[in-house]
């Protein structure tokens, strides 16, 4: 077979050539890009360069674009679009079954099958897959899984073409692997979900396809996503349960009628309608109206008659038995509780719901062992647990009594179905427990503090540990903070400091930034450092230095494990986006002996530490101890062990969580050499390094400082300007979420 005609080659008009796949020469599953032949008219062999992904020899297809000359490999055609289908004769469909597109089928068994069934094959494969069984060497089984993935591949084929005119291959291919064949009939039925479901689709981009399928642009359909797109955005975003009807109505008034704003009051009708119809929800506060998305509104006031229910439904415990179990404990113990512990202890006894805040070292972890002590003298029922295995595994250490994430704590499945989490202990199912104590309730947001009540049952004592100092939850509301302020619950703030010596900074420097003041950096042996920088470049510099030479130096290559270096910002040169690139560098760089697996303009290698960024219920882990779970949520840490190129897949381990992160999971996955000091939360390390340097005036904050320095056990290394350091600790203020948990429990 020759190459394309000479004569035809000089012809500029040629801008499209059909014909069918012959052989694939290259192909980049991450993002369809692909250089292959194409046999025209079986007379003569075109070579084809573009993105054209789920590319098989044997399919049928027609690509349009233009002539190009390569320096190297000459004449080529370069796709710029593309129509692609199943090939339609004997021949061609017997090329397609024996190059591999359909697992089980080889060259010889699809001889067989193309000689018997003929045009009818492709047919015969998806509707009746019993009569392949007619074919010597196919058992029913083989039938089966022949079938599937013949499905499969033309599912994928549907939705790439339906898709194509909407998004990149690398979009398409994403959405053809969560929703595989019914993703056509999902986005005609509703596009919006599109943004709701794919980080990195836009509302706009999938309202445009909205308009293209025939969506009026002053529907109801249209318009009550656009409100709801609103506050799903400002939820993620800032952690807004609510947001006031005027800021809803300018914000999705400018998303949906950028061009006409004056058509603004279709907005405000349909935002009428909708809480008339219950698909919205307002809510008056203080002479203004703020509105809920219909689960938010749902999830916050649960909470409320939950905890109110709880607090009330809880049997006290005498006053004069509960003074006798402390002595008794002091007795047991040898410890001699302060008056503020004392207290502490006594109404965490005495009360269905108790709050115990306080900052690092004040004792709340001795509070905690002491309430374990004397509940289990009682025979009570008790569960400890945290929002963060991190946290939930400091937990278990420090008080030598087993604590679960909440998740586990729920008992965590997974719904393929509706792609989310679901938790067996619930209303209907309620955990046994007669005391649950949940630790780092600062983390907790307004949906994982509703599923957790709703699995406890009438009577249970629950006790809420947290920093109310520290930033709030990533996810949606102000849980803690609405509880304190709303003085439902009794409330105990620790202040006396006990836990580090008095040698040591890192609490007593946690406490006066918390106080507005400036920390003690005077002494130069001791456990909190500051090392003044002046310049950006100098910073970064220096912190790079110091995790990958100077302390190493000092402490041993051991002490690289130990140190997390927490940072403002994602941007800026000592933002967490370079750091990582210049210490993945420095700490890991390329080597013949790591494989490694380029995403978008991230390089994954072998031995990298990362993050999961955001929650995946569905992912499979094993543990060390050989238990396996479901889950890797946004926060966990991990170090990548092995990655697969054969196979497309990365081995991360998450703590102690072996876990096979799939090329299509990678969108989810980054650097954790650095993080921010918001992905930090619950955590603590050894060593913490912050960068001081010039960022967004929102991010120097006091809390935010106070929240990364008490992230550390043994030192902290602040390296920065003295003026972002003073800013920091002069600035308290603090961004103000929407949240109505307060409201409700005053009026419950």
């Amino acid at each position: 077979m020759s190459s394309y005609p000479e004569k035809d080659i000089q012809d500029e008009s040629y801008d499209s050539v059909s014909g069918i796949v012959d052989f694939v020469r290259f192909q980049n599953e991450e993002n369809g890009h692909a250089v292959f032949d194409i046999d025209v008219e079986d007379t003569y062999l075109v070579t084809a360069v573009g993105k054209v992904p789920y590319l098989d020899i044997g399919d049928k297809i027609t690509v349009y674009g233009r002539w190009t000359n390569h320096p190297t490999y000459g004449r080529q055609f370069q796709v710029e679009s593309y129509e692609k289908g199943l090939p339609d004769d004997p021949k061609s469909m017997e090329l397609y079954l024996a190059s591999g597109a359909v697992k089980g089928i080889g060259p010889r068994t699809a001889a067989k099958i193309i000689e018997k069934f003929g045009n009818d094959a492709f047919f015969v494969i998806e509707n009746h897959p019993d009569w392949l069984t007619d074919i010597p060497g196919v058992t029913e089984k083989k039938a089966q899984e022949i079938s599937k993935s013949f499905r499969t591949a033309s599912g994928s084929r549907y939705v790439m073409m339906f898709c194509k005119d909407f998004f990149t291959p690398q979009t398409s291919m994403r959405i053809y692997n969560r929703w595989g064949g019914s993703a056509v009939d999902r986005i005609r039925s509703n596009p919006y979900m599109l943004c709701d479901e794919f980080r990195g689709i836009s509302f706009q981009r999938a309202d445009q396809i909205a308009i293209q399928l025939g969506e009026s642009p002053d529907s109801y359909n249209r318009i009550i996503h656009g409100l709801l797109y609103v506050l799903n955005d400002e939820s993620v975003k800032s952690g807004h349960t609510c947001l006031p009807e005027d800021e809803l109505l300018h914000r999705a008034t400018e998303l949906l009628f950028s061009e006409t704003p004056e058509d603004g009051h279709i907005v405000k009708t349909v935002l009428g309608k909708a809480a008339g119809a219950g698909d919205l929800v307002t809510v008056t506060w203080g002479g203004e109206e703020f509105v809920f998305h219909p689960e938010t509104y749902r999830a916050e006031s649960r909470i409320a008659k939950k905890l109110v229910t709880l607090d009330a439904s809880c049997p006290r415990l005498d006053a004069s038995n509960a003074l006798a179990f402390i002595r008794k404990i002091e007795n047991q113990s040898g410890i001699s509780y302060s008056t503020e512990q004392k207290n502490a202890i006594y109404q965490a006894m005495t009360n269905g719901v108790f709050i115990l805040t306080g900052g690092p070292g004040t004792g709340k972890t001795t509070i905690i062992k002491a309430l374990l002590s004397i509940f289990s003298s009682i025979d009570f029922r008790i569960s400890l647990a945290a929002p963060t295995g991190r946290a939930a595994k400091r937990m278990s250490e420090a008080t030598s009594h087993e604590a679960k994430t909440i998740h586990r704590l729920l008992e965590m499945e997974y719904s393929e179905n509706d792609d989310k989490a679901d938790f067996q202990r619930n209303e209907s199912n309620n955990l046994e427990a007669d005391v649950i104590i949940i630790d780092e309730v600062s983390m907790v947001d307004v949906f994982l503090m509703d599923s957790l009540l709703k699995a406890t049952k009438n009577g249970t004592r629950l006790i809420l540990i947290g920093d109310a100092d520290q930033l709030p939850s990533v996810g949606a509301g102000n849980v803690l903070h609405d509880m304190i302020d709303s003085e439902r619950f009794t409330t105990i703030r620790l202040t006396e400091i006990f836990r580090q010596s008095v040698n040591s900074l890192i609490s007593s420097n946690a406490h006066l930034i918390n106080e507005g003041r400036l920390p003690d950096i005077s002494k130069k042996d001791g456990d909190f450092f500051f090392l003044k920088r002046t310049d950006e470049k100098s910073i970064s510099d220096t912190v790079v230095d110091l995790i990958s030479s100077r302390l190493p130096k000092s402490y041993g290559d051991g002490v690289i494990e130990k140190v997390q270096i927490i940072t403002p910002s994602r941007k800026g040169e000592s933002g967490t986006e370079n750091l990582n690139a210049l210490l993945q560098e420095k700490l890991n760089p390329p080597s013949p002996g790591k494989a490694e697996r380029k995403f978008r303009s991230i390089v994954f290698r072998e031995g990298d530490r990362v993050m999961q960024t955001r929650n995946n219920y569905s992912a499979e882990w094993t543990a060390a101890d050989g238990q396996n779970g479901l889950g890797i949520f946004n926060g966990e840490t991990g170090r990548i062990t092995d990655i697969d190129t054969d196979e497309n897949v990365m081995s991360v381990t998450f703590d102690d969580k072996a876990c096979d992160v799939d090329y299509s999971m990678l969108e989810d996955l980054e650097h954790s050499y650095a993080i921010t000091v918001h992905k930090s939360q619950g955590s603590e390390y050894p060593v913490v390094i912050i960068p001081l340097y010039s960022c967004a005036a929102v991010l120097q904050s006091r809390n935010l400082l106070y929240t990364a320095v008490t992230r550390a056990s043994k030192m902290v290394i602040l390296v920065g300007k003295p003026e972002v350091l003073r800013n920091m600790i002069a600035n308290n203020h603090h961004v103000r979420r929407y949240s109505m948990l307060k409201k409700f429990l005053i009026d419950a």
